[in-house]
């Protein structure tokens, strides 16, 4: 007769047993990111969400000597951690504020794993160890005013002059763009698309914050204007000249924010539950009625689905076997799931709810630019419809 192992009681925070599922390294930068979070993001978070400001240098440098800028790249001076292991930071990050994921996101997937990707070895060696220690901020220039769902349509444009190249045009929604030491900015030419390296400071090249947002106050975003900006031939990516070099970038980010949503949700869920079990009306704690009950069964049931479906990407991603449609499914499902799970405990808190005492409203805020950003959701529902039917609903 084979024995059985008596099953664990179940916890509140892991339903589903998920953290026997890890590896004992993956726990360890998971619980020394999350430490990280609750002693340095979440105390202050609220203040920053108010004041529409962050110590954005600051925390990258904290985050450089965390080892999360750029973790999952191999050399120079990144960390080389598995796809999983970077999903739990991303996680954790966002536990804390979608704006402070977005800073380690926009600098290690996007800005240094374009370099790390498409760049010179020349490139390399001068920004990535300093990108990894958080000495430099990069931001990455693609969306336009004019061209977010339909990057194709860019109209910033690079024009050959002897040996230089010429850049001229705008993005727009730029995370970290005025806080940055370098810009990868990618724009048409005659031969397709390009990346540019463009270090702050070159000639031509200005930014200028975006005020007013009541979403991502956590986070500094801009405005790139490229006005005859004039570059040498070795500020080009090398290695790429399609749209391929900006997509391959932001599948990357997607990937995070598949996992980084989990923890905006497992926050909200974990405050809404702290919340009922210590309101009392009518003589008892609200968590003893049966439609609030309820509501935290879904809720828990939908950061336990989101948890697993991420960790199933990353360890597909572990594996190589990780397409951008998987990706797609990913964002589209636990973003969406995470504003039905911070929708819900914003009710359970009532009035609270929308106060920066608690973390509810700020996450669902920011929830509503992870919603579009990298990809609206409308976007990736087509990329999966496409993938499932053959038929692509585009153009």
């Amino acid at each position: 007769m084979t024995e059985t192992a008596t099953p664990a009681k179940t916890r509140p925070e892991d339903f589903l047993a998920i953290d026997r599922m890890l590896s004992d390294e993956e726990r360890d930068i998971r619980d020394t990111v999350r430490a990280f979070v609750q002693d340095r993001i979440v105390p202050e978070v609220g203040d920053w969400f108010e004041t529409g400001e962050v110590p954005a240098r600051e925390l990258a440098l904290e985050l450089g000597k965390l080892g999360v800028l750029g973790m999952h790249l191999e050399g120079y001076g990144c960390a080389g951690a598995s796809g999983t292991a970077y999903g739990l930071a991303c996680l954790e990050l966002e536990a804390g504020d979608s704006g402070i994921r977005s800073l380690v996101s926009v600098q290690g997937s996007l800005a240094m794993f374009a370099i790390w990707r498409w760049g010179s070895e020349e490139q390399k060696q001068e920004w990535l160890p300093r990108m990894a220690a958080g000495e430099a901020i990069g931001c990455f220039g693609l969306t336009e005013p004019d061209a977010g769902s339909d990057p194709g349509s860019m109209r910033t444009r690079a024009r050959r002059d002897g040996d230089d190249w010429i850049l001229n045009g705008q993005k727009m929604w730029i995370t970290n763009g005025s806080i940055s030491d370098v810009a990868v900015v990618w724009a048409q030419t005659d031969e397709g698309v390009s990346g540019f390296v463009v270090p702050a400071g070159t000639p031509g090249f200005t930014t200028q914050d975006i005020h007013k947002k009541l979403s991502l106050r956590a986070s500094v975003t801009s405005e790139l204007l490229l006005d005859d900006v004039r570059l040498p031939d070795s500020a080009r990516l090398p290695e790429v000249g399609s749209l391929k070099g900006p997509l391959s970038c932001l599948n990357e980010a997607r990937y995070g924010i598949v996992w980084g949503a989990v923890g905006a949700a497992r926050a909200c869920y974990e405050a809404a539950l702290s919340y009922a079990k210590e309101r009392v009306q009518f003589d008892k704690p609200i968590a003893s009625f049966q439609i609030q009950q309820y509501k935290l069964a879904k809720m828990a049931t939908a950061v336990n689905q989101g948890t697993l479906l991420a960790l199933h990407l990353g360890r597909m991603k572990d594996a190589g076997t990780l397409r951008p449609e998987h990706v797609s499914m990913g964002k589209l499902a636990n973003v969406d799931s995470a504003l039905e799970v911070c929708r819900t405990a914003r009710q359970i808190l009532g009035a609270n709810g929308i106060t920066l005492e608690y973390p509810v409203i700020r996450h669902m805020n920011n929830l509503e630019s992870v919603v579009t950003y990298e990809g609206t959701a409308d976007v990736h529902a087509l990329v999966i419809g496409e993938t499932i039917t053959g038929i692509g609903a585009f153009r």
